[in-house]
């Protein structure tokens, strides 16, 4: 991060939703085209005229299968780990309550198995493991399925404690709309598998596409990190704020614009101790008992209380 500024250090991890996306799309096109190239031919595994994902992947394709679905599985399960992250770390609007992260973390282990179902899916391609290969992708489909409605439930919470944010009504609605489709598309592949099968290969290849754009939108997430300071965004100074009547999307626009300076009043992000000596007690000056941490931030309760912080009476809970 050393030679790049600030305000760019986000592109040290955007990317990777990015490369998933890109990935993945690529790799489905190469499998499509070979196919319809070759004359559509009918593989060993295939039953009915058009060919499925996994019946082009188990032919000459398979190792640009596996490669595709494994970079894709760990892009997706990073995307969500980091988002995680930033949030923790204050660089992204926090988690204010303690169910948002319950379903942070779901949303990841989901996406672990998810992750780990594609590519395993690949590995036991449906000519030489049909059975294995149909489990693995049962495991996909339901992975990241959870994945996506634990991320959306997360994000619904979110964006209501920040209506102001319009990007993050956004991000929410367009999680919301493709995995949505997506979901309603994926059972009724399960339902064409065995009635349909050429039917069932269209919705497929149209749930497959699909995927490559609930991706795109952990891009727009990430992106969000642009110039925001470690702690910036911290649950904390975010109550704090509320608390003054402060707005958020004042952080949010100014580092959008590049520059990270806040309008003229409003808290900067916390250094430490306010300017003024701290007695060796570790409380402030005045004889209060009471210690003031960083501009914009509560202050805590008196120790004898028990030193834990103030939660502030907007509703929030720990």
């Amino acid at each position: 991060m050393l030679f790049l500024s600030h305000e760019h250090h986000h592109w040290f991890y955007v990317w990777i939703p990015l490369v998933g996306a890109f990935m993945w799309f690529a790799t489905l096109w190469a499998l499509l085209i070979t196919w319809l190239a070759q004359g559509r031919p009918k593989y060993v595994s295939q039953d009915g005229k058009i060919a499925y994902i996994s019946d082009v992947g188990a032919d000459i394709l398979k190792p640009l299968f596996i490669v595709g679905c494994a970079i894709t599985g760990v892009s997706f399960f990073l995307a969500l780990t980091i988002e995680r992250w930033l949030r923790h770390s204050g660089r992204l609007l926090p988690t204010m309550r303690r169910r948002e992260r319950v379903f942070s973390s779901l949303a990841i282990l989901s996406s672990f198995i998810g992750a780990c179902g594609l590519i395993l899916l690949s590995i036991f391609d449906t000519k030489r493991h049909t059975s294995l290969h149909r489990v693995f992708l049962l495991v996909f489909i339901v992975g990241v399925g959870l994945s996506a409605i634990f991320t959306i439930v997360e994000y619904r919470w979110i964006s209501r404690d920040f209506a102001e944010v319009r990007k993050l009504h956004a991000s929410y609605l367009a999680k919301g709309i493709i995995a949505g489709i997506l979901i309603l598309l994926a059972i009724a592949f399960a339902v064409l598998l065995f009635t349909a099968t050429d039917a069932g290969a269209v919705v497929e290849w149209t749930i497959a596409f699909g995927f490559t754009f609930y991706l795109l939108t952990f891009f727009w997430d990430l992106r969000m990190s642009k110039g925001v300071h470690r702690g910036e965004l911290s649950r904390t100074r975010i109550l704090a704020m509320k608390q003054n009547g402060q707005n958020v999307t004042a952080i949010l626009e100014a580092n959008e614009a590049g520059g990270g300076d806040l309008p003229a009043g409003m808290n900067q992000p916390a250094q430490g101790y306010p300017h003024g000596a701290v007695e060796s007690n570790g409380h402030a000056n005045g004889g209060n008992g009471h210690a003031t941490y960083g501009q914009g931030y509560p202050t805590s309760t008196h120790p004898d209380h028990g030193g834990a912080a103030n939660v502030a009476s907007d509703g929030y809970a720990r």
